[in-house]
């Protein structure tokens, strides 16, 4: 049977990103240089197949080797004024971007898009899952946007049982340190994830009936700045 990834937990994401950017700016001495060979680690990661990282046993320690990896080759790279030489080449591709959700026809009123929405975020604050499952469509969807920044899911989720897994586990933390509340998201009622205070992922919701059908999980850091420096 083909091993069903259902994601990791927002708050060890973000750790782990934190803890890459660490390493890289102990050994480059620069914040913007270690981001840069951040991102461009996890570049290599997205620009692997999916059956090559299924065969990754730890993938934050891949990661962690080819942050270190980068940062060397990017020491060994010649100075201003030094011969150029030939240069350390990586293949790069697209950041995974899920666009906004487009306005779709009135499916339910204001008030019942509203009433499901704070449904689903009591269902994730209490990790209900059969709450949860009651409130997403049989064909429900879910789509993750980390902006090739934040190691979540590549692929959309299909169907209410792995949606409910996908979004309980990325919630999944002590609610000291998570907080989740409902917001204005693309002109409709959404729920906002903090962590330590800061905006860590924003989630729009398209309802039909009394049913979540689509899902969209932004926790791209570039797309949240403006929610963590001002109005969204």
């Amino acid at each position: 049977m083909d091993r069903v990834d259902d994601g990791s937990p927002l708050a060890d994401l973000l750790d782990e990103r934190r803890h890459l950017v660490t390493l890289a700016h102990r050994v480059l001495g620069s914040l913007r240089d270690a981001e840069s060979a951040v991102d461009e680690c996890y570049r290599r990661w997205y620009a692997l197949s999916d059956r090559e990282r299924e065969r990754i046993a730890v993938p934050r320690s891949w990661l962690a080797g080819s942050v270190g990896g980068i940062c060397l080759a990017r020491l060994a790279l010649p100075g201003p004024g030094e011969d150029a030489g030939a240069e350390d080449v990586v293949p790069t591709v697209p950041d995974v971007i899920v666009a906004a959700p487009p306005l779709a026809p009135e499916p339910t009123t204001l008030r019942r898009h509203d009433a499901v929405v704070h449904a689903v975020r009591r269902a994730c604050v209490t990790a209900d899952e059969d709450m949860l499952l009651s409130l997403l469509a049989p064909d429900a969807s879910a789509f993750f946007d980390g902006g090739g920044k934040i190691r979540t899911l590549v692929a959309p989720v299909h169907g209410r049982d792995r949606v409910a897994r996908s979004v309980l586990r990325l919630l999944d933390r002590p609610p000291h340190t998570t907080t989740l509340a409902a917001h204005s998201v693309n002109g409709r009622t959404g729920l906002v994830v903090r962590h330590d205070r800061r905006v860590v992922a924003v989630l729009s919701l398209e309802v039909a009936g009394a049913e979540v059908v689509r899902m969209w999980v932004v926790v791209n850091p570039d797309k949240l700045r403006s929610w963590n420096t001002g109005r969204p």
